[in-house]
């Protein structure tokens, strides 16, 4: 028999303790998506559905250790990138990345959680805009972490078109802003594709839920898995913006915590159990 490959994702984030988000949600979602996942922890987090409570950062030896193991053995075929927390962190992701040729790099800029606990500190957004973004080739914030990166806040879909230009100059190739906290019945992602000079809008009804824990781990995750597959990058988006409104929807009705749960990752394969 033929020996078969893998697409294979690989992520380098940090650990959330009640698997909503971080690295939890990028395994499942990779899963999900028909591809074998890999990781890098960056952090542990004690966290749950109301919040962060403690933060543990990861040596920077054994991250380096850890994308060495991955590099020297298994073929990566795409990278997503969460969350990093220190600008020493960033650094040596960045350098590791550019050692090893890596190439789909998706960088969703974690810097703070769904319950509003801060992730990334201060002198890291420096080192993100630096030496991050100008090897991705695409990065995912949303609105709020799109305002820091722009350097003002942004409202409405025309300020989103703005900025997402002004992020590329950062050196990013393509850059897809989460429409997800405005407001209004539609939820509208702007996508730039800075080779083209041209913006694409992805639209879905917005969902009332409180479980939206992880949708952005989960939709970066979502378009390494699509890039893994050789997918176009607007193929790529379009099916994990599906893929993420379809795991709200189906999570929606579920009840885990006493805050924001989590999206249902696996609704393609699971029967419908509840007790």
């Amino acid at each position: 028999m033929d020996n078969q490959n893998y697409c294979t994702v690989l992520t380098i984030a940090g650990s959330d303790s009640s698997g909503g988000a971080g690295i939890q949600a990028d395994l499942k979602t990779v899963s999900a998506l028909g591809c074998y996942g890999m990781s890098v922890i960056t952090a542990l987090t004690a966290q749950n559905t109301t919040g962060v409570s403690l933060i543990h950062a990861v040596p920077l030896s054994m991250i380096e250790a850890q994308l060495d193991a991955i590099y020297s053995d298994i073929h990566v075929d795409a990278v997503k990138i969460g969350m990093l927390h220190s600008a020493e962190v960033i650094q040596v992701i960045a350098k590791q990345l550019q050692h090893y040729h890596a190439s789909c790099i998706v960088l969703d800029p974690v810097m703070v959680a769904q319950t509003g606990s801060k992730l990334l500190q201060d002198d890291a957004i420096e080192a993100l805009k630096e030496v991050l973004l100008p090897i991705a080739d695409i990065v995912t914030p949303n609105l709020p972490e799109a305002s820091v990166l722009y350097g003002k806040k942004i409202q409405g879909l025309q300020e989103m078109y703005s900025a997402a230009k002004n992020i590329a100059g950062f050196g990013c190739k393509n850059v897809l802003i989460k429409g997800g906290h405005d407001s209004g019945s539609e939820s509208a992602d702007v996508l730039y594709i800075a080779s083209d000079d041209q913006w694409m809008t992805f639209s879905k009804p917005r969902i009332i839920s409180n479980n939206t824990h992880g949708t952005g781990c989960t939709l970066s995750s979502a378009i390494a898995a699509g890039l893994a597959k050789e997918q176009p990058l607007i193929d790529a988006v379009y099916h994990a913006k599906t893929y993420v409104y379809e795991a709200i929807c189906a999570g929606a009705g579920y009840k885990l915590g006493h805050g924001f749960g989590p999206v249902h990752h696996f609704y393609h394969y699971w029967k419908t159990e509840t007790k």
